[in-house]
């Protein structure tokens, strides 16, 4: 299993998508906010608008760079295709199941193990060129990271639209906790 490097970042996933209120998983498909889903990310400008990040880079689905144009006020430094959500081959566009086989290749889709060397050697990249970018992507991502320092993607989905700060803490744990004023220091 690769590693992280130990830097820290934002992670900001997009807001509320047409599959998210369809309760179907939308893996890859290309599909849209819902105006829920805008008005989530432009409440997270509130807190993002005003930082002079380093780097933003989104997925290029128009969820998540929708989601990052709505919550900084401009487009995204840099499209990273590495960023896009789990390929669920089969599954993308069926409803939710209540035990998600995270740790499973689905049909037609793209293993856990490559999943997470995706997103360990895209996010390894942003880390080494920019110190505490903003991300923005899919829940994937977070399930993907406690994946790669905790072992295992199990943990609470990730909200719509509000912004974890994803950092290393001593020894070799993680944190992944709600980004806040305490964090401003560290950003920009």
């Amino acid at each position: 299993m690769p590693t992280l490097i130990r830097r820290p970042f934002v992670f900001l996933r997009h807001g509320q998508s047409t599959r998210n209120l369809e309760r179907r998983i939308g893996g890859q498909h290309d599909v849209a906010l819902t105006p829920r889903g805008e008005e989530e990310a432009r409440r997270a400008r509130a807190l993002l608008g005003d930082i002079d990040w380093s780097l933003v880079a989104s997925s290029p689905l128009q969820r998540a760079y929708r989601t990052a144009e709505l919550a900084l006020g401009r487009a995204p430094d840099r499209v990273v295709d590495g960023l896009m959500e789990r390929h669920w081959g089969e599954l993308e566009g069926q409803t939710i199941p209540d035990t998600i086989p995270y740790l499973g290749t689905p049909a037609g889709g793209e293993s856990w193990e490559t999943f997470v060397e995706r997103i360990a050697t895209t996010l390894n990249a942003l880390l080494e060129e920019a110190d505490t970018p903003l991300i923005v992507g899919h829940s994937g991502l977070v399930r993907a990271v406690r994946g790669l320092t905790q072992g295992s993607p199990a943990g609470p989905r990730s909200a719509n639209a509000i912004p974890l700060w994803i950092a290393p803490t001593g020894g070799k744990r993680w944190t992944i906790e709600p980004f806040g004023s305490d964090h401003l220091n560290s950003v920009g």
